[in-house]
């Protein structure tokens, strides 16, 4: 089996409730190509996934209160997404399902910029350089 797995960098690692599906959604939303995914013993929930986003990694897993892992609700972070186009990325996501948490417009340090979270309780947040920078 081909290893995806980043060898530098940090990789962000979210745990969702209903991973599978999570990651179908990020298809959807966010253009997330599944580059791994490894179910558990009876198959009902993955142990661990990959998935690409932007050309970056994120990895992602169901929780397993049956191991001593809950569910917990994410806090404290968002994902964020550094584009050219931020009104695709941003149409396709809100298309998809995202609710609008801070709408897509340009902020006051010059970017383009806004928050959206999924079914799965993650914070996107979308942005695009306005000043002679230019993003992926």
């Amino acid at each position: 089996m081909t290893s995806f797995r980043p060898k530098t960098g940090v990789t962000p690692y979210l745990s969702v409730d209903g991973a599978r599906d999570a990651i179908a959604f990020w298809g959807k939303a966010f253009g997330a190509i599944e580059r791994e995914a490894l179910p558990n013993e009876s198959g009902d929930r993955l142990m661990h996934a990959q998935v690409e986003i932007n050309s970056s990694p994120v990895f992602v897993a169901d929780f397993f209160p049956d191991y001593g892992y809950p569910p917990v609700p994410p806090q404290a972070f968002n994902m964020h997404i550094h584009v050219d186009d931020a009104q695709h990325w941003w149409d396709r996501a809100v298309a998809a399902g995202c609710t609008i948490l801070q709408p897509l417009k340009t902020e006051f340090w010059g970017d383009i910029y806004g928050q959206l979270k999924d079914p799965y309780g993650v914070t996107w947040a979308i942005g695009q350089s306005q000043v002679g920078e230019s993003a992926s």
